[in-house]
């Protein structure tokens, strides 16, 4: 049989440059790559000598989107290695910042990027006109998510208000009131876009996939919780190591991420929720039955179904958090600086955010680690490529060009973010 080659130069609606190579020989996909080729931009490099204060703010650069994920990793981090704890209304407050972050970035993804792949539009614009309420509902929701950051964060992007310790300042009971009031009716456009997306055409097609992310005893998880997998893995943060290793690919500027036995992983909503179902409130998980999930989803086409039902818990949990709030003491407990080695994991809007900072004595940074969720997800994208690949063999070139990028647009990969490591030999003649 003769042998097809597909080439997508240049993934759309997503964050950050990619491609896809895919290669059919004699009936059957030979390989499927994931070619991000955005450069590479150094951030551990950047943070080696910086002091620790600094980390939160040069860490956040590394992504428009979700800075906060970067920053509550590099805090957690920088915690532990001092001995600090944050606790009460402070880590509240950290789970009402990330609150904001899963809301802008879920809405932004569901509304703009992903949702015109099931209704037939190039883009979120040209949806625009057939849909423009659902695309207005979408800007609304995302307003919101930028306005819990904006107010706990400073600014909507970058935000500057995070540190060490806690915040540099914290908010009255009264600069969270107009928070509470937009979030009722972002949580009210949160279930209408659940409900319409539920409402989409999904392909058959499902992966037994091996879900990691965090789980935490009481919490739907944002900032804390042991690492788990559907098969037996349960570590603390700092064994990362012992169970997964990154590995450099000719093709790629971003390393992938598998299991130390060798296999592929998924991190991010469908991860999330197949790991921490029992730990969504029973209204969440009622509307998850009524939009046809169960408790585990498989299909990565209705990730845009999960990513909705984290959008509307978001919109509920930071609800709860500021009709309990009671402004802090303090804005930041104390932090003495020490040498050793901190760790922290948190779950961005696309799956955990892993830190590892060495420091010296006066808590400068000797050595900085970061795995971000997309190099995570690569291996698993590329095995949802052979497979979407593999159910359309028979179909012409353009229908399975579009189903790879649409499979790609499943996982929200942020490019960019994975770009920022790359092991560089130079030799020499």
């Amino acid at each position: 049989m003769a042998t097809r080659t597909l080439r997508v130069d240049a993934i759309a609606r997503v964050e950050g440059e990619g491609a896809l190579d895919l290669d059919i020989r004699d009936g059957r996909v030979a390989s499927a790559r994931l070619r991000i080729f955005e450069p590479p931009r150094f951030f551990e490099a950047i943070l080696r000598g910086r002091g620790h204060e600094e980390a939160p703010d040069i860490a956040a650069r590394i992504c428009g989107i979700c800075p906060i994920a970067y920053q509550m990793s590099a805090v957690h981090a920088i915690e532990q290695a001092f001995g600090a704890r944050v606790e009460g209304p402070l880590r509240q407050l950290r789970r009402l910042i990330y609150c904001g972050e899963w809301i802008e970035s879920h809405a932004l993804h569901i509304v703009l990027l992903h949702a015109p792949d099931f209704l037939g539009f190039e883009d979120g614009i040209r949806m625009a006109r057939d849909h423009g309420d659902r695309v207005r509902a979408g800007l609304a929701l995302k307003k919101a998510g930028n306005e819990i950051m904006r107010v706990l964060g400073g600014r909507e992007i970058h935000p500057v208000n995070v540190r060490p310790g806690g915040f540099h300042r914290v908010p009255t009971r009264a600069e969270l009131e107009p928070l509470a009031t937009q979030l009722v009716e972002a949580r009210a456009h949160a279930v209408d876009l659940l409900r319409w997306v539920a409402t989409f055409p999904f392909p058959e097609f499902e992966r037994d996939y091996e879900f990691v992310g965090l789980r935490h005893p009481d919490e739907y998880p944002f900032n804390e919780g042991r690492l788990v997998s559907n098969r037996g893995i349960d570590i603390d943060i700092a064994d990362f190591d012992r169970e997964f290793e990154e590995r450099q690919v000719e093709y790629s500027t971003a390393l992938q991420a598998v299991t130390r036995r060798g296999g592929a992983y998924l991190v991010g909503p469908l991860a999330r929720y197949a790991l921490n179902f029992d730990r969504l409130p029973a209204s969440i998980q009622d509307l998850s039955r009524d939009c046809g999930l169960g408790p585990v989803c498989r299909n990565p086409f209705r990730s845009i179904i999960v990513r909705s039902i984290e959008a509307v818990y978001a919109c509920e949990e930071a609800l709860r958090i500021i009709q309990d709030y009671e402004p802090p003491e303090l804005a930041a407990v104390p932090l003495t600086p020490r040498a050793g080695t901190g760790y922290g994991c948190t779950e961005a809007p696309r799956g955990i955010c892993w830190h590892r900072y060495e420091f010296e004595a006066d808590g400068t940074i000797r050595a900085a680690r970061i795995v971000p969720p997309t190099s995570q997800n690569q291996a698993s994208i590329e095995a949802d490529m052979a497979a979407i690949a593999t159910s359309l063999l028979d179909r012409p070139d353009e229908i399975l060009r579009e189903r790879c990028e649409q499979g790609i647009r499943n996982h929200d990969p942020c490019i960019s973010c994975a770009t920022h490591f790359l092991t560089l030999n130079v030799h020499r003649k």
